[in-house]
């Protein structure tokens, strides 16, 4: 098990690692095997990123992002310039129909609404825009309509998860109620963790899922 000293050395090297992101602007502090990021980046995919390197690290138990997206120069836009490239750009969208997604945007933080099918086009929708000049942020709010009956959800998660090879299928519970998934357990890495969840997200007709699952090292 790694120290909290030896841990955010790997954080820090992680995220000095990552060409996206600018490492001198995120500083760096762990407790008990807890990290938390603090600090300005100039842009919300520099701060998407960095949660990202940090979440790859071997032994962080849990996340708290501090921080903050100040955009300035040429990168800083207006709330309706962001607004109609961001309309642009899911019209060009072949994952999403045409007006299933609402935009609006508030100081540079962009709101999705709307309906989709999908899990995968809630995701298209959030990814299309996140690296975009003058995005300080993103709630993606896009609910997803159920297309298929749930009879069979539980074995159809269950058997995706025994597909992927995940070490620790056996325990992660899947209960259901109604159009909603709640997952339960243990894993020993963020990878499968977000296998299992992926899992849920991807049976049809599921609306929600509450992620229970805890990383464990031991």
């Amino acid at each position: 098990m790694k120290t909290d000293i030896q841990l955010k050395q790997d954080v820090i090297a992680e995220l000095g690692w990552e060409p996206s992101v600018n490492a001198a602007q995120i500083g760096v502090e762990v407790s008990g095997g807890v990290v938390t990021l603090a600090g300005q980046v100039d842009s919300y995919g520099a701060k998407w990123e960095a949660e990202k390197a940090a979440q790859r690290v071997d032994g962080v138990k849990a996340l708290a992002v501090e921080l903050t997206v100040n955009i300035t120069g040429f990168s800083a836009r207006t709330d309706a310039d962001i607004a109609r490239s961001i309309e642009n750009t899911l019209l060009w969208t072949s994952y999403l129909t045409q007006n299933s997604v609402k935009v609006m945007v508030e100081k540079g933080w962009v709101t999705l609404t709307g309906q989709v099918e999908w899990e995968y086009q809630r995701r298209t929708a959030e990814n299309a825009i996140r690296y975009m000049l003058g995005v300080t942020g993103v709630s993606n709010q896009i609910s997803i309509k159920p297309v298929v009956s749930l009879v069979a959800v539980k074995s159809d998660i269950e058997d995706a998860l025994k597909r992927r090879a995940t070490s620790d299928a056996k325990k992660i519970s899947v209960d259901v109620k109604g159009t909603s998934v709640t997952l339960s357990g243990s894993v020993h890495s963020w990878s499968e963790r977000d296998t299992a969840r992926h899992s849920a997200w991807n049976t049809p007709g599921v609306t929600s899922v509450t992620d229970n699952i805890l990383v464990s090292y031991y």
